[in-house]
C-alpha cells in the first residue's frame, strides 16, 4: 500500500467532551483507545507513566489526546491500576505484563469492542490527536496503519484493525514478541510524517524536559538511581 505523507500543520476536528463523541464529524474507522503503560521504566528509575508535565500526568495526556481524536473509549493496558484508575481511567491487566509490547496490543484488541484500537505507549510527550488521527485515516482496508518517521516506523502509535488479532496471536504463540515482526503477516499501511515531536518519548530523565516538571518529579528524579551499564 503506497504511503502517504502528513503535514504537522494539518487541521482535524477536535472534541474534549468525552460522552458526546459523534463519529461522522470524525469519519473514517470507529476507533477505541489503549495505552500501554505496563514498562518497568528502569532507565527512568520512576514510574514514567506518572510524571507530570505542565500539570499533567504523561498517562492522562496519551488518554486525552486519543479521547481529543475521537475514540469510543480509552483503557489502560498493565501498569498501576490503583493509580490509573484514580486518573478517572479504564484499566486491564497486561495478560503477559513481562512480555514487552506485542502481549499489550494482544490484550487490547481482546478487550475493546470496536473495529479498529490505536494503541500508544504511555511515555510519549506530546501526544496529538492530529497524530493519532491522521493515523486513523491511513487505514483504510489495511490490518494495521502505523506512521513512518525519518524511515523508522513507530509501532507503539499504531492502529490496528481487529482482523490483525488472530495473526498477532499465533505470532505471539510461535515465540515472537516484536510488533514489527508479528505485523510482517499482515496489510500494512504506512503513513510517512514529517513532525518528529508526534513520537518523542521519555526513556531516560534526560528526555525530560525539567522546566515543565513538577516539582516532586524533579526531585523523585534526582534521586533515582544511576541506571546500570
Amino acid at each position: 500500500m503506497a504511503t502517504r505523507r502528513v503535514n504537522a500543520g494539518d487541521k482535524v476536528p477536535l472534541s474534549t467532551n468525552r460522552a458526546n463523541h459523534d463519529r461522522a464529524n470524525f469519519g473514517g474507522t470507529n476507533f477505541d483507545g489503549a495505552v500501554l503503560a505496563g514498562g518497568a521504566s528502569k532507565r527512568m528509575g520512576t514510574d514514567k507513566a506518572f510524571l507530570e508535565i505542565n500539570g499533567a500526568m504523561l498517562l492522562a495526556r496519551v488518554a486525552n489526546a486519543l479521547f481529543t481524536a475521537g475514540a469510543s473509549s480509552v483503557i489502560v493496558v498493565g501498569g498501576d491500576a490503583q493509580r490509573t484508575r484514580s486518573l478517572g481511567l479504564a484499566h486491564i491487566e497486561d495478560t503477559w505484563p513481562t512480555q514487552g509490547p506485542l502481549g499489550g496490543i494482544i490484550t487490547a484488541l481482546r478487550n475493546t469492542p470496536a473495529e479498529a484500537v490505536a494503541v500508544l505507549s504511555c511515555d510519549l510527550l506530546q501526544p496529538s490527536a492530529a497524530a493519532i488521527t491522521a493515523v486513523r485515516d491511513a487505514l483504510d482496508f489495511a490490518d494495521v496503519s502505523v506512521p513512518v518517521r525519518q524511515g523508522q516506523e513507530e509501532w507503539l502509535h499504531a492502529i490496528w484493525r481487529r482482523t490483525s488479532l488472530a495473526a498477532l496471536e499465533r505470532a505471539f504463540n510461535e515465540g515472537e514478541r516484536a510488533p514489527k515482526r508479528a505485523a510482517a503477516r499482515l496489510q500494512i499501511a504506512r503513513l510517512e510524517v514529517v513532525d518528529p515531536n508526534w513520537f518523542q518519548d521519555a526513556d531516560t530523565p534526560a528526555d525530560l524536559p525539567q522546566s515543565v516538571l513538577s516539582p516532586h518529579d524533579q526531585l523523585s528524579l534526582s534521586q533515582a538511581p544511576p541506571k546500570s551499564l
